[in-house]
Order: C-alpha cells, then sequence, then structure tokens
C-alpha cells in the first residue's frame, strides 16, 4: 500500500499500514500488528500538516476495524486526525484510468479543516470503461486498454537471460545492484521440464483446470473452486490481473505470458504498472520485484495527482 500527504513542506511522502494484513490473499488478521501502522502515518501527518493526505490499500481495508478507527479519528474533537476531514473513501480500478491492469484499490482522501470542504474534492472522473464500445474525444469513456496490443506486442517474446545485468549503485549510503533502466530487466527463469511442460498445455486465458493429470497436483485435483489464476495465463485482449510482488512466479497467479511459453518478466510487469522505459531500478530481482508490485499504477497516481492539484489550486 502507499500514501501520500500534500502541502508546503511535503511532496509525496509515502506512509500508511501495508495491505498484508487485509488482503484476502492472506489470513485478513484483524490483529496484525502492521494494520496499525496507520497511526504512525498520523504522527508523520500531524508533524508536517499537510494540506491533504490519501491512503491507499487493498478494497477489504474499507471494511476493516482499522478504517472505522481512522476515520473515527478524523471525527472526534480528541482524535489524533482531528485537524482533517474524510473527504472520499472508495474504492477505484486503475483499468478506469487507462491503465492496462485490473487493480482494485481503496483510495481515501483526507483534507485540512481550513483548506477545504468535502464537498470541495471528487474523484477524477474515468476515462476508460469496461464495456464501451467505442470512443470519440469528449464523447465518453474510452475501452479498458489491452495488455496484448499495449505491453506484449512491444517486447521480444523469448528471453536471452535469467540475471540482471552488471552494475552497482550506492543509494543511501547502501551498495546495491542497479541502477537499471526498466528495458533493463525482461529477464526470465530457469523453469523446470514439468514447468515448461504445463506452460504448454495451458490455453490463453486457461489456468491449472486446464491441465491433463499428469501434469496437475493432487491439491489442485481436490480444490475445484478455489483461485481460478493459479498457473493462468493472462488474456491479449483484456487488461491484466493485479501485478502483486511475486508475478514471476505462475503458481502465485494468472501470471504466464498470453502466448509464449514463460512468465512475464520483470520488464513487461513494470509496463503494465505504467512504469517508462527509461526508469531506473535499484535491488536485487526479488526486491525490485517487490518495488514493482507495491508500487501505485502510474496512471491512477496521475489521476489522483490531478485530483490534488484541482482541489488545492487557487
Amino acid at each position: 500500500m502507499g500514501a501520500w500527504a500534500t502541502g508546503s513542506r511535503c511532496r509525496g511522502d509515502p506512509g500508511g499500514p501495508p495491505c498484508q494484513g487485509f488482503s484476502g490473499l492472506g489470513k485478513e488478521d484483524a490483529n496484525d500488528p502492521r494494520n496499525k501502522l496507520w497511526r504512525e502515518y498520523s504522527r508523520i501527518v500531524n508533524t508536517i500538516k499537510p494540506k491533504l493526505f490519501i491512503v491507499e490499500n487493498v478494497d477489504r481495508f474499507l471494511r476493516s476495524p482499522e478504517f472505522a478507527l481512522l476515520h473515527a479519528a478524523t471525527e472526534k474533537p480528541d482524535g489524533i486526525l482531528k485537524d482533517y476531514v474524510l473527504a472520499q473513501h472508495a474504492v477505484l480500478n486503475a483499468a478506469d484510468y487507462g491503465v492496462p491492469q485490473a487493480r482494485r484499490r481503496a483510495i481515501v482522501v483526507a483534507v485540512r479543516r481550513d483548506i477545504a470542504a468535502p464537498a470541495d474534492v471528487s474523484y477524477p472522473e474515468a476515462t476508460h470503461a469496461k464495456n464501451a464500445s467505442g470512443f470519440l474525444p469528449g464523447a465518453g469513456p474510452a475501452p479498458w486498454v489491452a495488455v496484448g496490443p499495449s505491453v506484449f506486442a512491444h517486447t521480444a517474446t523469448e528471453t536471452q537471460t535469467t540475471e540482471l545485468p552488471e552494475g552497482t549503485c550506492n543509494p543511501l549510503g547502501k551498495e546495491l545492484p542497479g541502477a537499471f533502466r526498466t528495458t533493463q530487466l525482461h529477464f526470465g527463469r530457469n523453469p523446470t521440464q514439468l514447468s515448461q511442460d504445463r506452460y504448454r498445455a495451458i490455453p490463453e486465458g486457461g489456468n491449472r483446470h486446464d491441465l491433463p493429470r499428469n501434469l496437475s497436483t493432487e491439491k489442485w485435483l481436490a480444490h475445484k473452486n478455489g483461485s481460478h489464476d493459479v498457473m493462468g495465463r493472462m488474456y491479449w485482449d483484456r487488461p491484466s490481473v493485479t501485478i502483486r510482488t511475486e508475478f514471476y512466479k505462475p503458481e502465485k497467479g494468472r501470471y504466464l505470458h498470453p502466448r509464449a511459453h514463460r512468465p512475464i518478466t520483470h520488464y513487461e510487469a513494470a509496463l503494465i504498472q505504467g512504469f517508462p522505459p527509461e526508469f531506473l531500478w535499484c535491488g536485487s530481482k526479488i526486491q525490485i520485484g517487490r518495488q514493482i508490485g507495491n508500487a501505485v499504477p502510474v496512471g491512477l497516481s496521475r489521476a489522483l495527482a490531478k485530483m490534488v492539484y484541482e482541489t488545492l489550486r487557487p
């Protein structure tokens, strides 16, 4: 998850509780200590007094006890966020803002009471829609952006390496691999023969249920319901599923290339998130994967930045 604060002394400061304790992919443990870290974010907000702050998390965050407490913190006279009013809270889909990814996220917006009224804050209007059949400028939303033509048509079908390029960088005094451009992240993995056979057996839009018995597992065969994204292949003509931190593992979700018999690469995942080709990355493959998967898609961030500008401009 992420959060931003905007004001005279703050431009894009991250904070807020991690999403793992709220996510349906985890235990949804209400007692997960990470869930309470929004209080630390509140402490920073009270220190720097931004004009507006935004908290982003998985959609289940809005149904959690912690969100209720966050809301109450802006309502009570003695609340830790008493100088702020909760202006908006809803689930937005990144695909509605031109991102080739159907990523639903809770977006919570609060403004300082002396700056604006809740009615002055409105979410950005969607530029795209799932069922839009056509688009003329000014005549309505465009169709959702499909991941095949927008991303995979521009990347090589085959990967030439499994390793990061050589090079080190020294951000904040710590030596790390890097810095690498997004285009340098097109590396693959070393799948076993069994994994390769599974990849070839799964059609576009298919998943573990399409595997013959000899390529499946006892666990998968026993669970006919469960997730339909495990060992899933993306659709060429639709947005991708949510890019998470281990997008390079198809056993974690629908992360097989729509047509090539391999998982998507870090390069492709970064493009799906909207990062430009020249963006620079530092860290190991796992660390960069986390940076990509935990990011707010650039298209959604841009729309929210426009909302902030419209709210705060004179």
